[in-house]
């Protein structure tokens, strides 16, 4: 087993759902057999459009590889335990050397020719410095202090994996991953307030649940900043999203005071990368989940709307 990095890019020509699976042609199968049953990190390459992050984004382990039925040339990598980081990391620390030691040439400069590899293996210490540098600030939040000395107690062994991709620490990753992409605005209502201390007061939800029976995944494309009272109706099916972002609501279950607040214009507020914005089978998942209960799901309003981006 072994690590590796994998490019993904938002308008890939490939079918890659890098939640559940990556696609990937025959010149990459021997190092994608040699990841399986090991973690793989995600990077956005610059040549995206609009352009990428050039950034690692996620990590997941590899499951199995199979062929592509469709075509004999290709496979597919399917993953399990997907996670965004909690921030991107770019491709160079601030003084200038490579995350990837691969890529760094003797000059100094960056391989371009292995950068541009779809698939690249990388040594542990690397995954493990990328994957340090992308959750650092989620794990300094669950520093908290203790109740009876002050002293902060650190919760979370940040160097090892099984640690940083437990519930809680995927919690917090997760809650700053879309407060970043929402900039920390509630996508219904477009309300941003920080508190005395300078901390969002707004939820991350998931729209698909992460719980066994749903299997949501902890991507920011299922992810929605909500203010707390848009998060409950939001959680009980009283409002949810088409797949052109216009705000639905649960036919006579609407609080019409509640109902003003939304944004003008009836469609949620959504981060300006695709590679961000709601993935449709998810907001179809969420709809799916209550209508069997309270009927079909209506347009909160009969405006015409372009969706808000942030």
């Amino acid at each position: 087993m072994t690590k590796a990095v994998l490019l993904h890019k938002a308008d890939s020509r490939y079918d890659d759902v890098p939640w559940e699976r990556y696609h990937f042609p025959k010149r990459y199968l021997r190092a994608m057999n040699e990841a399986v049953g090991d973690w793989i990190v995600y990077h956005e390459p610059k040549t995206s459009r609009p352009p990428g992050r050039q950034a690692y984004f996620a990590v997941a382990r590899v499951e199995r590889i199979e062929d592509d039925p469709r075509d004999p040339g290709s496979f597919y990598a399917f993953v399990s335990r997907y996670q965004d980081l909690a921030e991107a990391v770019p491709l160079k620390r601030t003084d200038g050397s490579h995350y990837e030691t691969g890529l760094r040439k003797p000059d100094g400069t960056t391989n371009r020719g292995l950068q541009q590899r779809s698939v690249r293996i990388i040594a542990d210490a690397d995954f493990f410095g990328i994957l340090h540098a992308g959750i650092m600030n989620a794990a300094a939040e669950l520093d908290q202090p203790d109740a009876a000395s002050g002293e902060v107690v650190t919760k979370v062994e940040r160097p090892v994996v099984e640690r940083i991709l437990s519930r809680p620490l995927r919690d917090a990753g997760f809650r700053s991953a879309v407060l970043t992409a929402y900039d920390s605005t509630c996508a219904f209502t477009g309300l941003r307030i920080l508190n005395g201390k300078g901390r969002a007061e707004v939820d991350a939800a998931h729209i698909r649940p992460v719980g066994h029976n749903h299997g949501g995944p902890d991507s920011v494309r299922n992810g929605l900043a909500l203010s707390k009272t848009v998060h409950w109706l939001f959680d009980r099916g009283v409002i949810a999203i088409g797949d052109d972002y216009r705000i639905l609501e649960s036919p006579g279950r609407m609080p019409p005071k509640v109902s003003a607040l939304m944004n003008r214009g009836g469609c949620i507020r959504v981060p300006k990368r695709p590679s961000e914005q709601p993935y449709p089978d998810f907001l179809a998942y969420h709809r799916k989940m209550f209508e069997d209960q309270y009927g079909s799901f209506r347009p909160l309003d009969a405006s015409d709307a372009t969706t808000t981006s942030g």
